[in-house]
């Protein structure tokens, strides 16, 4: 497929004006446009603005609010619950995080859920934002049921990702962020046009039988068996249970009913490492541990070890530079008016 490089400012214009075009408001297209762009830099392309048209989409048919206005309530000292007003997961999500990075500065610890909201994109963009300022971010969101619970034939969990980001001092934050399925669905889809077999354990047929044959995968897999299913498990309580919504297949779908709210929960946490220790010496650690990380021999049929979420952060050093790559129909998307 034909594909076009554009720098990320261009591509963040883009998506800012289709949103506004779409009717939403010019800030929250703004916030929207930088969550998907900063997923297309770090090469991270399922959550960036391809996702664009789906939006729009839901915005016409009603099931995203253009003029929702979160309401935030304080519950606690370090807790407290935001009511997104169904309006889109990102600006929720970049809300929600806020106010646990400022509970977090000044009690040591914020934990804050978001009820009522829809797709947020990348967690790596909310835990990356709290680990700028120098604290422990971290990020959970349930998702639509396409997983198989341990043992299961069926579906019912969702891909379910959580994500950490970690401050260092002289290094660049630690950024964790992953699905709980082994891979995304869009692997699956991507072997069936290439005519590829596919590695055992990545989903599974209708009997709940692994498959090779892509053709035959109904359901993905977790990784690492039962521990991924039960981490699986505990996303749905944080971001599902603990927000007030729904879990595994009672959470509606993200391409049906797209006049359908999706009232998706989201869970956010930020803690601040000198509540607990003395701040440089936990950065300069993180730091020691990282170097320390890369330093360790290869194994054979590997160059050296990278630190989780190094790898995306030197291709988004790259993109900056160079710009993204998105697909010609996506590009001829965004320029349609």
């Amino acid at each position: 497929m034909a594909t076009i490089t554009l720098s990320a400012q261009e591509a963040k214009e883009l998506v800012k004006q289709k949103l506004v075009d779409a009717r939403l408001n010019e800030k929250d297209a703004e916030k929207v446009a930088d969550v998907l762009v900063h997923a297309d830099l770090r090469n991270v392309n399922s959550h960036g603005v391809l996702r664009t048209e789906h939006y729009v989409s839901r915005l016409k048919m009603g099931s995203i609010n253009p003029d929702a206005k979160p309401v935030f309530n304080e519950t606690g000292p370090v807790t407290g619950v935001l009511d997104g007003d169904d309006g889109f997961g990102h600006v929720i999500a970049d809300i929600a995080m806020e106010h646990a990075m400022d509970m977090a500065k000044k009690n040591g610890v914020g934990m804050v859920t978001a009820m009522n909201s829809s797709h947020c994109g990348a967690l790596s963009y909310f835990v990356q934002k709290a680990a700028e300022e120098k604290l422990i971010g971290i990020a959970m969101t349930h998702t639509d049921s396409i997983v198989v619970p341990f043992g299961g034939k069926s579906s019912f969990l969702g891909t379910n990702p959580i994500a950490y980001g970690v401050p260092a001092k002289e290094k660049k934050p630690f950024i964790l962020d992953m699905a709980t399925s082994n891979v995304a669905f869009g692997k699956i889809l991507q072997a069936r046009e290439e005519g590829k077999e596919i590695p055992e354990g990545w989903g599974v047929d209708e009997h709940g039988v692994p498959a090779t044959d892509p053709h035959q995968v109904v359901s993905l897999s977790t990784f690492g068996g039962p521990k991924g299913y039960g981490l699986s498990v505990i996303v749905d309580v944080f971001s599902g249970l603990l927000a007030g919504a729904a879990f595994g297949p009672h959470i509606s779908r993200m391409y049906e009913n797209l006049d359908q709210k999706r009232k998706l929960g989201h869970y956010f946490c930020a803690i601040n490492p000198s509540f607990f220790t003395d701040r440089d010496a936990f950065l300069e650690q993180m730091d020691a541990m990282m170097e320390e990380l890369q330093q360790v021999p290869p194994a054979p049929g590997f160059d050296r070890v990278y630190v989780p979420g190094e790898i995306e952060q030197l291709h988004e050093e790259r993109n900056v530079k160079n710009g993204i790559t998105i697909a010609q129909p996506v590009y001829e998307f965004l320029k349609s008016r």
